[in-house]
């Protein structure tokens, strides 16, 4: 159920993003992308300032993406509903997050290694793009592995 949740989301948002590209709404949020990721977020107000003038320069356009994300999903769960029911193994699980979340050491924490966790923790925060390619490394690792091979090394 999460991972329907979570596909919606991505499709709104792929859908929202495709729907304002281009388009002065896309710089705004560009240049909030580039707050978010170029410094700590100290407080939410600005995530809160930036999401409200965006939904108030362009409702309609937040309306259409909407409606297009609940066909889209509508189409993807009636027809691939037993592929997205399918639990997700470890190995691929630690792959996702090593990609996405990687460089706070998530999936070193969901395989147990706190103490490498711990490490990507400290490294983020004293060389960023040292983690990144660490935890990309990581997600190569992990893909280039058997599912056997994972679960003897690991064992999530």
């Amino acid at each position: 159920m999460l991972k329907n949740i979570l596909l919606a989301i991505v499709i709104f948002a792929v859908v929202l993003i495709a729907l304002t590209f281009g388009e002065k709404t896309f710089n705004v949020f560009a240049e909030w992308l580039y707050e978010l990721t170029g410094i700590a977020v100290i407080n939410l107000q600005s995530l809160y300032i930036s999401l409200k003038g965006y939904v108030m320069d362009d409702p309609f356009k937040i309306v259409v993406a909407l409606i297009i994300t609940a066909i889209i999903c509508f189409w993807l769960f009636k027809n691939n509903s037993a592929k997205l029911n399918e639990e997700g193994t470890p190995r691929k699980i630690a792959i996702v997050l090593a990609i996405f979340l990687g460089w706070l050491g998530v999936h070193r924490f969901y395989l147990n290694q706190i103490l490498t966790g711990l490490l990507y923790l400290i490294i983020s925060q004293i060389f960023l793009p040292l983690a990144v390619v660490l935890s990309l490394i990581d997600a190569v690792r992990y893909y280039s592995m058997s599912e056997v091979d994972f679960q003897q090394k690991f064992k999530p």
